[in-house]
């Protein structure tokens, strides 16, 4: 077995618990959103995305571009000087925890700026009550990125994935019962940051996963925050590439509109949850390749991988771009069917930075982080003006073409110079043809106008769109020995017999 299948394989494992975790979370994610949402009003449901936007904002200051570094530089370090990966660890929990406190009281300080800027006096007591949570998330999110280096995703999956979600949902679903005040909401939101971040701790100290004897070691920080500084800023642009429709919405229309707005934005992003669950172990891993000089096995698992992921995530978006007033009113009501419309233009745009793959990714394995942060700079500068140009004339949907074409900007620009600085690119002839296919069949259905009046109707349309979409797979021969491979794994791990999948596959290899 060549070194790519092994490493897609290991990938495959890592991504199944991942995405496991990840439906977990997303599944009570929306229920929380759920329960606020017809618990406030849809202008209290606004502020509470408005502070959350805002703390979003300073995690990713706060925590330097070090989620995204620590599992590539903990991976690199363990194979190059792992004598030196405890004194890594140490150094950037340090770090980490001296700049969210700082942020944290300038949220405090500055919240009534913040108030004035988006004319929401509300805005003050909720930055200053939420401002509390965010050394505890941050630090929370940097134990989990050295996990992540470590080639673990048991830490993410447990603590980031299941227990937070239902610690919040059990807190918001009481705070309901019990009637309580608009503003015990962010106090929810502080017990249950910080309790997710003891229990996290005392799991890490439990199994010993890093030294904690380790020293803090200044020049290993320097070196760190330098590689990191390109990834923070990149966190700031991607965050501003996803929130600032959010952000312009709330200052041009007020949080009644941002409060509808934020009924698609989560569906939408539910279209990159594969990218996303792979993208927690495709870092280590192919690090470990990139360090050997196996640059021809990096770009095969490259393509196989975002095959994988577009086959996976295209009912997601099926159903979205589709279906959207059948997707919004059943998860959120008839109140906020008027975002359709945004869903659909969402769901193009992170539909199309799924199907280029881990691009990003992939230059930061690279040691390319800049590159990221160019083309995200651009992307951003695109969605501002959009923004400026298109929100006032015509709200949500305005904003939600602004988000699709920034997304569109960053992918182009970061796959473009993935390609020129390795000749990785993710269009194999076996993922060109089901793209082909995808495209001609979504054209179709979208030509034939369904009515479709709710969620349980667009299902079977949506059965019989997959099933003559894999036929189609099949007969175009869009099946690698990778994935034959991928598939004995599987039965060997399960220990059932798969004879007649195989059988099928068989033919069409």
């Amino acid at each position: 077995m060549s070194g790519a299948s092994q490493a897609l394989q290991k990938i495959a494992r890592g991504t199944g618990i991942v995405f496991a975790g990840t439906v977990i979370s997303m599944l009570f994610g929306f229920l929380s959103r759920a329960v606020i949402a017809r618990y406030f009003s849809t202008g209290e449901y606004g502020v509470f995305n408005l502070a959350l936007t805002v703390l979003n904002i300073a995690l990713v200051v706060a925590t330097l571009g070090f989620q995204n570094a620590l599992p590539r530089e903990v991976a690199f370090y363990r194979e190059r000087e792992p004598s030196k990966v405890g004194d890594l660890v140490s150094t950037a929990l340090v770090i980490v925890a001296a700049s969210s406190f700082v942020i944290t009281a300038l949220l405090v300080l500055g919240s009534g700026f913040v108030a004035r800027v988006f004319s929401e006096e509300r805005l003050v007591y909720a930055l200053r009550i939420a401002a509390l949570a965010l050394p505890f998330w941050a630090l929370t999110g940097v134990v989990i990125a050295v996990s992540r280096g470590f080639g673990r995703v048991r830490e993410q999956v447990y603590f980031q994935n299941i227990v937070y979600p239902i610690v919040w949902l059990v807190l918001v679903v009481l705070m309901a019962v019990l009637g309580l005040p608009f503003a015990s909401i962010f106090w929810m939101y502080i017990l249950a940051q910080s309790a997710v971040f003891l229990a996290l701790i005392f799991e890490v100290h439990r199994i010993r996963l890093f030294n904690v004897k380790a020293s803090f070691d200044p020049a290993l920080g320097k070196k760190l925050v330098l590689f990191s500084l390109p990834l923070m800023f990149v966190g700031i642009l991607n965050f501003l590439m996803t929130w600032t429709d959010t952000l312009m919405l709330g200052y041009y229309k007020g949080s009644e509109v941002v409060g509808l707005y934020n009924a698609a934005t989560p569906l939408a992003r539910l279209i990159p949850i594969f990218l996303g669950s792979a993208s927690v172990i495709y870092s280590p891993i192919v690090t470990s390749l990139y360090a050997q000089g196996k640059i021809g096995e990096m770009g095969r698992v490259y393509q196989i991988l975002t095959k994988w992921v577009f086959l996976l995530t295209l009912p997601i978006f099926a159903v979205m771009f589709l279906f959207p007033e059948a997707t919004i009113s059943f998860l959120f009501g008839e109140k906020y069917v008027s975002a359709s419309t945004a869903l659909q233009i969402l769901s193009l745009g992170f539909m199309f930075h799924t199907f280029l793959g881990l691009n990003g990714m992939t230059l930061i394995v690279i040691g390319k982080p800049k590159l990221n942060m160019i083309g995200d700079t651009f992307a951003v500068i695109s969605n501002v003006s959009l923004n400026l140009a298109l929100i006032p004339r015509y709200g949500m949907v305005g904003a939600a073409v602004a988000t699709a074409v920034s997304y569109f900007v960053a992918n182009v620009f970061r796959s473009y110079w993935l390609y020129k600085m390795t000749g990785i690119h993710p269009f194999s002839p076996n993922y060109v043809k089901p793209l082909g296919i995808s495209f001609l069949l979504l054209g179709v259905l979208k030509w034939m106008s369904l009515d479709v009046g709710d969620i349980w109707h667009a299902i079977p349309v949506l059965v019989i769109f997959l099933a003559v979409y894999a036929l189609l797979v099949l007969l175009s021969r869009s099946i690698d020995k990778e994935d034959v491979e991928l598939l004995l794994a599987v039965e060997k791990r399960l220990g059932v017999d798969l004879g007649g999948v195989k059988k099928i596959l068989g033919r069409f290899v």
